[in-house]
């Protein structure tokens, strides 16, 4: 069993930054590729980045140059580090782990993005 848990989530203006991160319960996190996803009211759950086992990272288009992934494995933890925040940003933040069949996900963490 793997459990994960999101923070960093919050209230912020347009044009401000706030970093995700996603702890995992255990020692084998190295192995494992990793995700950000995002759902807002209305829309479907997507894909805004993700990053292998090897390091290998990919964005969503509407994300690309403000936000950044990464993982600390040391510390059994992944970042989401957004800058230049936009109002449609705004949503419920998702971690996701997966190694082969073994697929996990996070609780959630809020986004609200707002002037």
């Amino acid at each position: 069993q793997v459990q994960l848990v999101e923070s960093g989530g919050g209230l912020v203006q347009p044009g401000g930054s706030l970093r995700l991160s996603c702890a995992a319960s255990r020692s084998i996190f190295s192995i494992y590729d990793m995700g950000w996803y995002r759902q807002a009211p209305g829309k479907q759950r997507e894909l805004v980045a993700g990053i292998s086992s090897g390091g290998t990272t990919n964005y969503a288009d509407s994300v690309k140059g403000r936000f950044t992934i990464s993982r600390d494995n040391a510390k059994n933890t992944s970042y989401l580090k957004m800058n230049t925040l936009k109002p449609e940003d705004t949503a419920v933040y998702y971690c996701n782990l997966r190694r082969g069949s073994d697929v996990y996900w996070g609780q959630g963490t809020q986004v609200t993005v707002s002037s």
